[in-house]
């Protein structure tokens, strides 16, 4: 594709996050490279579980882990994909930052979350309207209606009002507005998606027998804040190999060797589930 050509598309791709909140592109990686993507995940997952403060509950048979970028096998693929480092320099600017990497996992048993979003709004989100992060989205299964499907209600991003708990949570008589605008995201291996954190989502109960691992890359604009809530470290000869053009989006913490994270974002309002 000619650069003039990606420059339109990934601009079309900005109107329409800042118009519906997500954006997806099929098929972006391989069935095959999900599946290694999957193996990761569940081995970090595994040990995650048995270091205390690693894994978090966001809900019932639910939870969140943050991870180290080398411990993928595809990470590289992913942080330089043209598709990515479009859609980031079209809406956060040639500046972004690469600041949380983590995995999602809804088991069998998951229940309903609240409708929510992941951190109240920015004064430049509310002020302005303006996207200062974004967080994109990878399964490593191909979901199914039974397994859980994370729901998001396109437009909401902007949506902004006293009521909401903690400036995340819209109270319930909200809810059915959302129900009503909610769209189940059915992806597939390969799949990869953006979207602004602040679009009121939620994941939904997993009713079959099988986890549904997502990864989580967050990217923020300069100055967006994010990043405190995160603790992104390589190693140095990890770190030593990323090509420079990376590396000037990788605020990361170079060390010797690498450490558990304990980690800094939880969610309370998400570990009981929807009430």
């Amino acid at each position: 594709m000619a650069t003039q050509d990606f420059d339109s598309l990934t601009e079309e791709l900005a109107e329409e996050l800042y118009d519906k909140g997500i954006v997806a592109e099929r098929a972006a990686f391989s069935p095959e490279w999900a599946d290694r993507l999957g193996e990761d995940i569940e081995e970090l997952f595994q040990e995650a579980l048995a270091t205390p403060g690693s894994a978090v509950g966001r809900g019932p048979n639910r939870y969140y882990v943050e991870i180290h970028p080398q411990r993928l096998r595809g990470f590289l693929d992913l942080v330089t994909h043209p598709w990515v480092t479009g859609v980031c320099e079209a809406v956060l600017g040639p500046e972004y930052q690469i600041v949380e990497v983590g995995f999602d996992v809804p088991l069998p048993g998951a229940v309903n979350q609240p409708w929510h979003r992941d951190f109240p709004a920015p004064e430049e989100t509310r002020r302005d309207h303006r996207l200062t992060s974004l967080a994109f989205n990878l399964t490593t299964v191909d979901v199914t209606p039974e397994m859980g499907p994370f729901e998001i209600a396109p437009g909401t991003q902007w949506d902004d009002s006293p009521e909401f708990e903690h400036g995340m949570f819209p109270p319930r008589s909200h809810w059915p507005r959302y129900e009503s605008l909610g769209v189940r995201r059915l992806t597939r291996r390969g799949d990869i998606s953006a979207r602004s954190a602040l679009t009121i989502h939620r994941g939904t109960a997993n009713r079959s027998q099988t986890p549904r691992p997502t990864l989580v890359l967050g990217v923020d604009a300069p100055g967006a804040g994010n990043d405190e809530r995160h603790d992104l470290m390589v190693t140095r000869d990890y770190h030593d190999r990323l090509p420079p053009e990376l590396l000037a989006h990788f605020p990361c913490r170079v060390v010797e060797q690498l450490q558990p994270i304990i980690q800094k974002h939880t969610i309370e309002g998400l570990v009981m589930g929807a009430p």
